[in-house]
């Protein structure tokens, strides 16, 4: 199993997360490309932590919204948005190199995750950008999502992703951020409720109905309160019931 998180999207005087911290339980980072946040130096940061302690880095493309913080939808032209999904790859390559490691996968954040996930004309346009730049990277996807099965017909490698630290919806949807009871926050609980899954491949939805949920990844939410608490819990349930920790993808 793995355990990936949300890094480098500390901005300058705004300091996002505790990346050094997260980086000792996660397998896997999804490293800001400036695009929602993170700034040159602060990635390069983020990416040699990452280097010296093994943990494989993936792109967090994102619409250009630093001040939603990649939250908000966009419609860009698929011009557009092939360009930008490259544009930034591209500049986390670069610093990853600098940095000693390399860019293993891709996983889009925010509103441009939600929308890809359902909205066919973006999410071709993503798998588009990838086979462009590297037909060898991996996209990381909303476990259940019809995008999967679109990248894996043009060749990409897929692996899908449960969140600890969300609720979910009866249709394996994720509750929107919205409403009440969108996020998780107790540390214990969600150990447990990740642990249920690891071993049974169900979560209950936020009405008490089970859901299946068939991925290979858990992410914890660097941003969120008690995000490195949460993270270190959920690894010492794992690892306490004996179950495999590694990247998804090979930092190799």
């Amino acid at each position: 199993m793995d355990i990936n998180s949300d890094l480098g999207e500390s901005y300058g005087a705004w300091r996002m997360g505790d990346d050094a911290a997260m980086l000792d339980i996660v397998t896997s980072a999804n490293v800001a490309c400036g695009f929602h946040a993170g700034d040159p130096a602060g990635i390069l940061d983020t990416l040699k932590a990452a280097a010296e302690r093994g943990v494989a880095v993936g792109a967090h493309v994102a619409y250009p919204d630093l001040v939603g913080f990649g939250r908000r939808h966009m419609d860009p032209s698929s011009r557009e948005l092939v360009a930008d999904v490259v544009y930034q790859i591209g500049a986390l390559r670069g610093l990853a190199r600098a940095a000693g490691t390399q860019v293993r996968y891709v996983k889009p954040h925010g509103a441009l995750y939600n929308t890809i996930a359902h909205d066919a004309r973006q999410g071709d346009d993503v798998i588009t950008a990838l086979l462009d730049i590297d037909p060898d990277l991996t996209l990381l996807a909303l476990a259940g999502s019809p995008l999967i099965a679109r990248a894996r017909a043009r060749g990409l490698t897929v692996v899908a992703e449960a969140f600890a630290d969300r609720a979910y919806n009866d249709d394996g949807t994720l509750v929107s951020r919205r409403l009440p009871g969108a996020v998780l926050h107790d540390a214990d609980q969600v150990a447990e409720r990740m642990l249920r899954w690891a071993e049974s491949g169900t979560l209950l939805s936020i009405t008490g109905q089970p859901v299946r949920v068939q991925a290979d990844s858990i992410c914890v939410h660097g941003d969120s309160p008690g995000a490195v608490e949460m993270a270190r819990r959920i690894r010492a349930r794992l690892q306490a019931a004996g179950v495999p920790l590694a990247p998804f993808a090979a930092t190799a």
